[in-house]
């Protein structure tokens, strides 16, 4: 049976303080879109300042997602969010909930690009529709 965090774990993490965004680029694909929730996993070929090649991006208003295709290649910029946790949940984390972990990440889109420019991406749209 998973552990449950206690209350004043949840409200540290519920109102955790994001620094100042910081502008990346990397490329990957797409692994899972969630188009009601705006936000799409993404599996990246260079990682992220915790070590992580797999994230979570939050698609702006301005991006259909009607347009976005999984296993293609993007080059994805995005800003990077970090609000560090307590020395007290830290340690809490470890462990109780046997997790190493010493801050949160939001990660927020700002633009993408396909890099598949030379593959035949309407052959593949055509027999989709049929």
């Amino acid at each position: 049976m998973a552990k449950e965090l206690p209350k004043w774990a949840q409200d540290e993490i519920k109102n955790a303080k994001f620094g100042k965004p910081e502008s990346q680029t990397r490329t990957g694909y797409i692994l899972e879109i969630y188009g009601k929730d705006m936000k799409i996993d993404v599996q990246l070929y260079e990682e992220v300042e915790d070590g992580r090649h797999i994230i979570t991006l939050d698609i702006p208003k301005k991006v259909k997602m009607v347009d976005l295709m999984k296993g293609v290649v993007y080059e994805f910029t995005f800003n990077s969010l970090k609000a560090p946790l307590s020395k007290k949940l830290v340690e809490f984390l470890k462990k109780e909930m046997e997790i190493e972990m010493d801050a949160i990440y939001q990660f927020d889109l700002t633009d993408l690009e396909s890099m598949d420019v030379g593959s035949d991406t309407a052959g593949s749209t055509e027999s989709e529709e049929e």
